[in-house]
């Protein structure tokens, strides 16, 4: 990349054509929760967005948001949990290298944050769905999303449900997805408040004072460049970096090629922007990643990597089987499943449904499936015959999986090659506060700048939890707005 835009313009050298006290970047959930807390605040607010409206990657989004601690929906359902549960699960789950202050504050502002949402216009269905599944099928708003309630977590962290999914609106022919639900009511609140909205508007450089503060920033319109003032600060909201082909070769080739759950203008240029200010990044190499497999199916049966062995518990949360897949098994992965197991995942509700494609193999033994694979002589019969053995007592001592889904594998035995099927979006990005200040590598916050969203590194360093860029980013994204509108 050779883009000379990317660098810090003088204020010196701009002539002004806009100004406002607060200018945000970005009209995802970060960016619209960061327009609507600066507005609240008394300041005067532009928004800015790339494409031609808002929501971002988070209105075509599935919607989870993870929230817990004890909110409304978690009680009127009967599920107990507490902020230091939470807290003990999230730093579990999402490392190594959690930045423990962001999740301290995240959790203790769980219930508060649940609240905000609903003040706003998120509405959420008084409905749990506990099947194995990416989403609820009927637009449930409560379900576990991290594998709270799986191996290693549910042995010393009570498990409690903390995706909360906004409810799904039906429209002809289908329904609006839990993404679209929870940014339709949070734009809408942007206008109330007065926010002014530039659309197929995209921010091409930050501009510095004397002092090194952010006074602005330079945008761009149809080919025309216009400078906006920021006379208290800038907030950045873009987005993560994965449809950056050299910042993913550079930070998290393990996805290079794979992008998923993420939008084309994702771009990584807060981050890059926000580099040539001297600013910190963190976690860039971290990414969540989807395995494109039915949970109903990975559940039932077993998976197994390139050497025919067992790496994973198959009833947990599927992004972390994503990762296990991607990152620790170089992508080789296969669903071993039995006949009965397989009819029997068949009959279940799944929005997945349609990754049950027919298995590449079916065979009468699996030894002979084992052939069939290619797998090392011996390898695959010797985890089926370990897994059967202790599953015939109903239970799994080497990953802990649940006593539900433990049965022996008998036969006609298949299998699926999930070779090549994952995908995933970029967790790191621009060091923050916990008040969204960006900060530099001396490590003190660089004046005027904030950020939220992915183009930061938030919650998660590692691990992934679904709801957890939607939850991150909203949260975050208010304590941006707060402290932007604050500053002078």
């Amino acid at each position: 990349m050779n883009d000379g835009t990317l660098m810090p313009v003088s204020a010196a050298e701009i002539e002004w054509t806009d100004e406002a006290d607060v200018v945000v970047a970005g009209l995802g959930v970060a960016g619209a929760a960061a327009a609507i807390e600066a507005a609240r605040a008394g300041a005067d607010v532009v928004a800015l967005e790339r494409l031609g409206g808002g929501g971002g990657a988070a209105a075509m989004s599935g919607g989870f948001i993870y929230l817990g601690g004890g909110t409304a929906l978690q009680r009127a359902l009967g599920f107990d949990d507490s902020v230091e549960n939470m807290k003990s699960f999230m730093k579990a789950a999402l490392g190594p290298g959690v930045d423990e202050a962001k999740i301290d504050v995240y959790c203790e502002g769980s219930v508060e944050h649940y609240d905000w949402l609903v003040g706003a216009g998120v509405v959420f269905d008084e409905s749990f769905w506990g099947e194995p599944g990416w989403e609820p099928p009927h637009g449930e708003g409560l379900m576990y999303s991290g594998g709270e309630n799986a191996a290693p977590f549910n042995a010393t962290i009570p498990p409690a449900p903390r995706g909360h999914l906004p409810r799904r609106a039906a429209v002809t022919g289908g329904e609006q997805a839990g993404g679209y639900m929870l940014m339709k009511p949070l734009l809408d609140f942007v206008d109330d408040l007065g926010v002014r909205t530039l659309y197929d508007n995209s921010i091409r450089s930050l501009v510095v004072d004397d002092d090194g503060r952010v006074v602005g920033v330079v945008s761009r319109s149809f080919g025309n460049d216009m400078a906006i003032r920021a006379r208290r600060g800038v907030v950045l909201a873009t987005g993560s970096f994965a449809y950056d082909d050299t910042m993913l070769h550079d930070h998290a080739p393990q996805i290079e090629g794979r992008p998923a759950a993420s939008i084309e203008s994702h771009d990584g240029r807060s981050i890059l922007m926000g580099q040539a200010l001297g600013a910190a990044t963190a976690h860039m190499d971290a990414t969540e990643v989807a395995i494109f497999c039915d949970p109903q199916l990975m559940a039932r049966g077993i998976l197994v990597n390139g050497q025919g062995q067992r790496f994973v518990t198959e009833d947990t949360y599927p992004g972390r089987i994503g990762q296990a897949t991607l990152l620790n098994q170089g992508g080789e992965a296969f669903v071993i499943i039995d006949e009965a197991s397989y009819e029997e995942a068949l009959t279940t509700e799944s929005t997945s449904a349609m990754m049950r494609a027919t298995p590449k193999w079916v065979c009468e033994s699996v030894g002979e499936l084992e052939a069939e694979i290619g797998l090392p002589t011996g390898s695959l019969s010797a985890t089926v015959d370990l897994y059967n053995m202790h599953a015939a007592n109903g239970t799994d001592p080497l990953f802990g999986k649940k006593s539900q889904w433990l049965k022996p594998i008998s036969t006609p035995v298949a299998a699926y090659d999930l070779r090549g099927m994952t995908g995933g979006f970029t967790l790191g990005g621009l060091k923050t506060t916990v008040d969204s200040e960006v900060l530099h590598v001396s490590g003190v916050p660089i004046p005027g700048l904030y950020a939220a969203g992915r183009c930061t590194s938030g919650v998660c360093a590692g691990g992934y939890a679904s709801g957890a860029s939607l939850g991150d980013g909203s949260f975050f994204g208010r304590r941006a707005g707060v402290s932007a509108a604050a500053a002078g």
